[in-house]
């Protein structure tokens, strides 16, 4: 007889017998070189378990190079001040980065030049279709479609834009229409001020963005009813901003393939690290 994947590989292996009983769908535990992360009855999101398996394989690293002393527990230990400390110790020593010249500060700001413009705003009204938990995503995507393309259709009524914000928009602006008034991009979710400051096409005019905006709130169906061109900043003006962005990205992408060789060279239980952000460079 086969023994269903759910049952662990002890007594005799036949699913119907009491001897297997205690270990059927026992919940698995991740570990991190035979360290454990979390209890068996804890309730842990995956986010938070990728944090503790990051901390843990930096933690377990600190140890081998002696920053830190060994921990006789089974379990990953909580990290305090000084343990922290003594990971951040470790990472400036094993993780270098070069600092960004001024040829590849100007290229940056060459390239970007919608980037670095002070003054400007838009005045915007959206209606928000939101991403909460358990809702179905397609379904949202179908209405959210749906309504933009009503809204991008010829000889739409001036208020249509309002009525569709007030019968569909989950933000508090519904009851004015959508109108969020004018916003700068330190006023946006970083992915809105992207879309709307900051790429290539951000300048596409004024009138109903033509395609929904997705940002960490749902899904936007934008129309800009205003916009301030703002000035444009010299070079000069932010050399040192641009140097300090690039320098954080490169430590970023630093941190990244360490913590990729880290993950590389452990033995990993019931969890897997591919793709999965350290919370160090988020």
């Amino acid at each position: 007889m086969s023994k269903p994947s759910n049952v662990a590989v002890t007594g005799c292996a036949d699913a119907h017998c009491a001897c297997t009983a205690s270990f059927a769908d026992e919940p698995a535990i991740a570990r991190i070189n035979g360290v454990a992360l979390h209890r068996a009855d804890e309730p842990i999101s995956q986010n938070d378990l990728f944090d503790r398996a990051h901390t843990e394989l930096l933690r377990q690293e600190a140890v081998r190079q002696g920053y830190l002393p060994a921990s006789p527990s089974a379990w990953a230990p909580e990290l305090d001040d000084e343990a922290r400390s003594a990971i951040e110790r470790m990472l400036d020593a094993v993780v270098v980065t070069p600092e960004p010249d001024e040829v590849a500060c100007r290229r940056h700001f060459e390239d970007h030049p919608e980037r670095f413009t002070e003054g400007q705003a838009l005045h915007v009204r959206h209606i928000l279709f939101a991403a909460t938990p358990g809702v179905d995503i397609h379904a949202l995507a179908v209405r959210a479609e749906r309504a933009l393309l009503e809204l991008c259709g010829k000889e739409v009524p001036p208020d249509r834009f309002a009525q569709l914000a007030a019968e569909l928009s989950n933000c508090p602006s519904s009851v004015q229409g959508g109108d969020l008034g004018w916003i700068t991009p330190e006023d946006c979710a970083p992915e809105l001020a992207n879309e709307l400051f900051f790429q290539k096409h951000a300048g596409w005019g004024m009138g109903v963005h033509p395609r929904l905006v997705h940002t960490r709130f749902g899904l936007h169906i934008i129309e800009v009813l205003g916009r301030r061109k703002g000035r444009a900043l010299r070079f000069e003006e932010v050399h040192a901003r641009i140097a300090a962005e690039l320098s954080h990205r490169s430590r970023a992408q630093a941190l990244r393939q360490y913590m990729r060789l880290l993950a590389g060279a452990a033995e990993l239980e019931g969890i897997d690290l591919d793709g999965a952000q350290s919370p160090l460079v988020q």
